[in-house]
């Protein structure tokens, strides 16, 4: 080789080596701020950009190196609490509690060193508040994009929220009303996972079509559009965000609901469900024109109301069949009668895992 190629090669392993854009270099990342987050689900930047975690399930993943993480989050309520969960490399862990209208440190032990992924979930639903995240700090993190799998939304009322289902931390009868709710557990996230899908949870408790269980009002319809599922929102949610392959609605539990005993409360009334409930899936269909809809019955419903649930889906489908003869044909899903072991009546965790059995078939086929 020549004396001048010699000199040449030496020059460009030098610069290279002493590049100041050399990866080698460059800093590792020490904080995650929020806007910084890949959120998946109902949430949003607040005016001071923190990300404000809305819908039941919403969750966002990173990776860091080393052997723990903190999480930055607070609740609005100085005298409230809500509740995060997590999995770590993969492995669903446990329910986080935030407490109070301060910053709280929330420390992730991984167990031992190397490289992790975490994925954190609200673990409760709309009607409890937001919880807001501020950064994660960690060595070397890292944001996560969620994948491009396909989406299926869920609808509907407490179950689909994953309420009153676990009593680990906190015995039916105590606490707050949020205390046993565990969305990651919920029948529609467990068959997603099974599927390999995304989902998002659009589900709040006490919910109907047309009435909720003791009350006339508020109903879906009314609710679904808002960006926190709340009436007095005055933000309207951005349906361009997501493209779901199936929305899967179940509602009926709570307009078939007799009522607590003290507000007034008139017999179910079918043909004001099937109306408003046609009405509601022609909203869903303007959002989402391209996406499969799934109409599930309610596993809480049992006897003379469980047909009568049944035949007024059947009902709604033809009607929607009838109005979009071009687009593919609602679908029905039935669930099997079941005698719940949750809080109040509702499915427990266990039994949420007998519901997504029951349902992954189903939804295989639709995807």
């Amino acid at each position: 080789m020549k004396p001048e190629t010699l000199y040449l090669l030496f020059i460009i392993i030098l610069f290279t080596i002493h590049s100041p854009s050399h990866t080698n270099n460059a800093p590792l990342k020490k904080e995650l701020q929020a806007n910084e987050l890949k959120p998946y689900g109902r949430s949003f930047l607040n005016a001071e950009n923190n990300l404000e975690l809305i819908s039941s399930a919403v969750h966002f993943s990173f990776s860091f190196a080393g052997t723990s993480c903190t999480i930055n989050a607070f609740v609005n309520d100085a005298n409230g609490h809500n509740y995060l969960q997590y999995e770590l490399d993969g492995v669903y862990q446990k329910r986080l509690k935030v407490e109070g209208n301060k910053v709280q440190s929330i420390t992730i032990n991984a167990g031992r060193d190397g490289r992790h992924t975490v994925s954190v979930y609200k673990a409760t639903e709309a009607t409890t508040g937001p919880v807001v995240i501020q950064k994660i700090i960690a060595d070397n993190i890292k944001p996560i994009r969620p994948s491009n799998e396909p989406l299926i939304e869920f609808i509907g009322n407490s179950i689909t929220c994953g309420a009153a289902a676990d009593t680990a931390e906190v015995k039916c009868g105590q606490g707050a009303y949020h205390d046993q709710h565990n969305a990651y557990m919920a029948y529609g996230p467990r068959v997603a996972r099974a599927l390999h899908a995304n989902y998002i949870l659009s589900s709040v408790s006490g919910i109907g079509v047309y009435r909720t269980w003791n009350m006339d009002a508020p109903s879906m319809p009314l609710v679904y559009e808002k960006q926190s599922l709340q009436t007095n929102d005055t933000t309207l949610w951005d349906f361009k965000k997501y493209s779901p392959k199936i929305v899967s609605i179940a509602l009926g539990t709570n307009d078939l609901s007799q009522g607590d005993g003290v507000h007034e409360r008139k017999p179910f009334d079918s043909a004001v469900f099937v109306k408003d409930y046609t009405a509601f899936v022609q909203l869903v269909k303007s959002k989402y024109p391209k996406a499969i809809i799934a109409l599930l019955s309610s596993p809480m419903v049992n006897g003379d109301n469980r047909i009568l649930l049944q035949n007024c889906l059947t009902a709604i489908k033809n009607n929607v069949d009838v109005l979009y003869p071009k687009d593919k044909a609602v679908q029905l899903f039935f669930f099997q009668p079941m005698q719940a072991h949750g809080c109040a009546g509702h499915p427990n965790v266990e039994e949420h895992a007998v519901l997504a059995n029951e349902l992954f078939p189903f939804f295989k086929k639709l995807l």
